[in-house]
C-alpha cells in the first residue's frame, strides 16, 4: 500500500521512501482524485475548489503545476503503479485496488468476519486527512466525505464489538478504534457501546460502568441529552455492581454472570414517551431509498447525516442525534410514535429514488401532535455528483424549514396562555410583533425582548432581535433619541459577540444593526462571518453579509451573498429585505434596469418600508424612468412627511460616501426635496 488518507496524508514509493508534495495545494488535489477514485473530477471543478480566490485562467495554470508536481512523483513510465491520467474534461488517478488505505477499508468493511473486520478497524489511524487543513470550497467538498468515513468508523466498531465470537487480536483492535472514536468524539455513543462490551467480554465490569458514566458525562456536558436507551440497556442489569460504589475504585470482577448473547437480547428495552423540551424540537428519520439500488443507501444515509448535522448548527433548535433517529431504520413509521418516544415537535422525513442517471429527494416537515405537513419539496441532481447533491439537499432543506419551524413556534407561543410564559415565549412573541413591519409591531416587540433578557441575561437571540428592532426604527425615522438608541445598540451588540459566540442569527442581526446604526464596518463584518462560521445554512447571515457589502464593500459580491441567502430560504419572512438590498446592489453597480423590478417588487410585498421605496425611486430615476421613480417618492412622503435630502444621513445609514452620493443625486431626479 502507498497511500494513507486516513488519520493524515502520507504516500510511499514502492521502494518504501516517503515522498513529499510541493505545496498543501497539491497535496489536497492528489488526496481528492484518491477519493474520487477511477470516476475521477472535472478540471474546472478542481481549479474552481482549490484557487476559488485566483482568476479563471490562474486558477487553469495553478491546477495545470500541480498535476506535473505530482506526475514528478508518480511517473506514467516505468514501474510506478500509481499515475495521473485525464482527458480535456476530466482528470482521475488509476491505480490498483490496494494502493490506498480507503479503498481497502471500504472493501473489509464489507465483510462479516472478526478477522477482515479487524484489520478494516487497524487501517482507521483517524478523520480523514487529519491535521491538513483544507480552507475554502474544497472543505465544503471534503467535508461529507469526512463524515462518511468517520459514520463507517462507528458503525464498524460496534458491528465488532457485536460478533458472536472474537480472538484477543480482534478484541483489541476493536477496543483501540473505539477509544480512538471517542477521543476524537466523546459523543460518540456507538463507540462508548463498543468499548462497554469489550470490557463486558473481558470480565471488566467495572470498566464497563466507568465508560458508561463517561458517555453519559460528555453527552450531559456537550449536548445536554442523557444516552441513549440502547447504551443504558447494557449496564442497567442486576449483576451490576451499584453506581455509588464506583465513586471508590474497585477491583475488577470474574467473569459477567449473565451471557453476552442475553445481554444483547436486553439492549433494546420497550420504548417510552419522553418529555418534549421548551425548544423547538426536530428528529430527522432516515430517508426511504426507493431506487431498487441498495448502493443508493450509502447516499440516502449520508443525506440524513448532513441535514441533521446542519441543523444542529441552528442555536434555537434541539435536534436529536443521528443515531437515535436511525433506532427507526427499516421500520414502518407512525411519526406521531415516533415524535412522542423521542421527545419531539416535529419530523422531517423523506425519500431518494434514482432513476437512470438522475437522483431525486423529496422531504416533509410535519408537525407531529396535529399531523399536519408544514412543507415539501422534491431536489434532483446527476448521480455522477452525489456529494454535490447531497450538500445542496442538506443545505436547501434546512434553509426551507428553519423559518417554517420559526414561523410554527411562533403561532404555538401566541397560542399559550400568558401566565405561562417565559423568556423564550417573550422571544417568539417579539418575533412574531418584529415580522409585522409596522411602528406598532415594533413597539410591541422591544418590550417582549427585554422581558426575555430580564428572565436569562444570557439570551443573545433576544439582545440580536432588540438591536435589529433599532435597525428597523431608524430606517422608518421612528427614533425619538437618535443618540440614545445608537448607544444601546452598541450595548446590546457588544452584549451578544460574548454570549451569542453559538448563536448565528442573533450574531446576524447585531452585524446589520451595528454596521447600519453605528457605521462601525469592520465590527459588523467580523459579526456576519462568524455567524456563517457558525451555520453556513443561515439564511439571515448571508443576507446580513450581503447587506453589508452592497453598503460598504463590492455589489457583485454582496449579490452572491443575498442570492445564496433567498435560495436557502425562498419563503422567507426577510425576503423583501433581501430583495431591496439586492436591488442597491444593482444600483452602486449601474445596472439600473435589473434594480428597480427588485425593489419594486420588495415594494409590493411590503409597502410600508420606506427604503424599499427610496430605492425603487433612486433605480427608476437613473433608468430613465422619471414618472415611476416620481410615484415612489409620493409614497415615501406621505409615509414620512419630513424626508428631505438635507436628513438622508439619518435614514440611509453609513454607507459608502461614493454610494452615497450617488443614491442622493438619483433621489434629488426622482423629486426628492431638498
Amino acid at each position: 500500500m502507498h497511500i494513507r488518507l486516513l488519520g493524515g496524508i502520507e504516500v510511499v514509493s514502492a521502494g518504501g521512501k516517503p515522498l513529499h508534495f510541493a505545496t498543501r495545494k497539491t497535496s489536497l488535489l492528489f488526496a481528492a482524485l484518491v477519493l474520487a477514485g477511477p470516476r475521477g473530477l472535472r478540471r474546472e471543478r478542481l481549479a474552481a475548489m482549490l484557487w476559488a480566490g485566483s482568476g479563471e485562467q490562474q486558477a487553469r495554470n495553478s491546477l495545470r503545476q500541480a498535476l506535473v508536481d505530482i506526475r514528478r512523483l508518480f511517473p506514467s513510465t516505468g514501474d510506478e503503479a500509481i499515475r495521473i491520467e485525464g482527458n480535456a474534461d476530466t482528470i482521475w488517478l488509476a491505480a490498483n485496488a490496494d494502493e490506498a488505505d480507503i479503498w481497502i477499508f471500504d472493501r473489509k468493511i464489507e465483510a462479516d468476519d472478526g478477522t477482515t473486520l479487524a484489520t478494516a478497524a487497524d487501517l482507521y489511524r483517524g478523520d480523514l486527512l487529519d491535521g491538513l487543513s483544507s480552507p475554502g470550497e474544497i472543505e465544503d467538498w471534503l467535508a461529507p466525505h469526512r463524515a462518511n468515513y468517520t459514520r463507517k468508523a462507528l458503525d464498524l466498531a460496534e458491528r465488532l464489538s457485536l460478533l458472536p465470537k472474537l480472538d484477543s487480536r480482534e478484541v483489541q483492535a476493536c477496543e483501540t478504534l473505539a477509544e480512538r472514536l471517542v477521543t476524537l468524539d466523546p459523543c460518540a455513543e456507538q463507540a462508548h457501546r463498543a468499548l462497554i462490551r469489550i470490557f463486558r467480554r473481558r470480565g471488566k465490569t467495572n470498566d464497563a460502568f466507568r465508560q458508561f458514566l463517561v458517555c453519559k458525562e460528555a453527552l450531559k456536558r456537550e449536548l445536554g441529552v442523557e444516552p441513549e436507551e440502547a447504551t443504558r440497556a447494557l449496564v442497567e442489569r442486576a449483576e451490576m455492581p451499584n453506581m455509588e460504589s464506583l465513586k471508590e475504585p474497585i477491583a475488577d470482577g470474574g467473569p459477567p454472570e449473565v451471557e453476552l448473547s442475553r445481554l444483547e437480547a436486553r439492549a433494546e428495552p420497550p420504548r417510552t414517551a419522553v418529555s418534549v423540551p421548551e425548544k423547538p424540537s426536530i428528529a430527522v428519520l432516515p430517508f426511504q431509498n426507493m431506487s431498487g439500488d441498495a448502493e443508493q443507501e450509502y447516499f440516502t444515509d449520508g443525506v440524513v447525516e448532513e441535514i441533521t448535522t446542519a441543523l444542529s448548527h441552528v442555536n434555537w433548535l434541539f435536534v436529536i442525534a443521528r443515531n437515535s433517529a436511525f433506532a427507526y431504520k427499516g421500520q414502518a413509521i407512525d411519526v406521531t410514535r415516533v415524535a412522542r418516544e423521542l421527545g419531539v415537535r416535529y419530523v422531517l422525513e423523506g425519500s431518494v429514488r434514482k432513476a437512470g442517471s438522475r437522483l431525486r429527494v423529496a422531504g416533509q416537515l410535519i408537525e407531529a401532535a396535529a399531523g399536519v405537513s408544514l412543507w415539501a419539496d422534491r431536489f434532483e441532481g446527476d448521480v455522477s455528483e452525489v456529494f454535490e447533491l447531497q450538500d445542496l439537499v442538506a443545505s436547501s432543506v434546512v434553509g426551507a424549514i428553519s423559518p417554517r419551524l420559526e414561523q410554527a413556534e411562533m403561532a404555538r407561543a401566541k397560542r399559550k396562555p400568558t401566565e405561562s410564559l417565559d423568556a423564550y415565549d417573550h422571544y417568539l412573541r417579539g418575533m412574531a410583533s418584529l415580522y409585522r413591519w409596522t411602528r406598532e409591531g415594533q413597539e410591541e416587540a422591544l418590550p417582549q425582548f427585554y422581558k426575555a433578557v430580564a428572565l436569562d441575561p444570557d439570551f443573545a437571540a433576544a439582545e440580536g432581535a432588540a438591536a435589529w428592532c433599532y435597525f428597523w426604527r431608524m430606517a422608518n425615522r421612528w427614533m425619538t433619541d437618535r443618540q440614545k438608541e445608537t448607544a444601546e445598540v452598541s450595548r446590546l451588540v457588544g452584549n451578544v459577540a460574548i454570549s451569542g459566540h453559538d448563536d448565528a442569527v442573533a450574531l446576524a442581526f447585531s452585524g446589520l444593526a451595528l454596521g447600519y446604526v453605528t457605521g462601525d464596518y469592520e465590527a459588523a463584518s467580523a459579526l456576519a462571518d462568524r455567524a456563517l462560521v457558525l451555520n453556513p445554512n443561515c439564511a439571515t447571515a448571508w443576507c446580513a453579509s450581503g447587506y453589508l457589502k452592497s453598503c460598504y464593500d463590492d455589489p457583485d459580491i454582496a449579490i452572491e451573498h443575498l442570492s445564496r441567502a433567498r435560495r436557502l430560504s425562498p419563503l422567507d419572512p426577510l425576503t423583501f429585505f433581501m430583495q431591496t438590498c439586492t436591488a442597491f446592489a444593482h444600483f452602486v453597480a449601474g445596472r439600473y434596469d435589473v434594480a428597480w423590478p427588485l425593489a419594486e417588487a420588495a415594494s409590493r410585498t411590503q409597502p410600508y418600508y420606506l427604503t424599499g421605496l427610496r430605492v425603487a425611486a433612486a433605480s427608476n430615476a437613473m433608468a430613465g424612468r422619471l414618472d415611476a421613480a416620481s410615484k415612489h417618492i409620493a409614497r415615501a412622503l406621505a409615509l414620512d412627511p419630513d424626508l428631505k435630502l438635507a436628513n438622508l444621513t439619518h435614514v440611509a445609514g453609513h454607507i459608502r460616501p461614493a454610494y452615497f452620493a450617488k443614491y442622493a443625486e438619483a433621489l434629488r431626479l426622482a423629486g426628492l426635496p431638498e
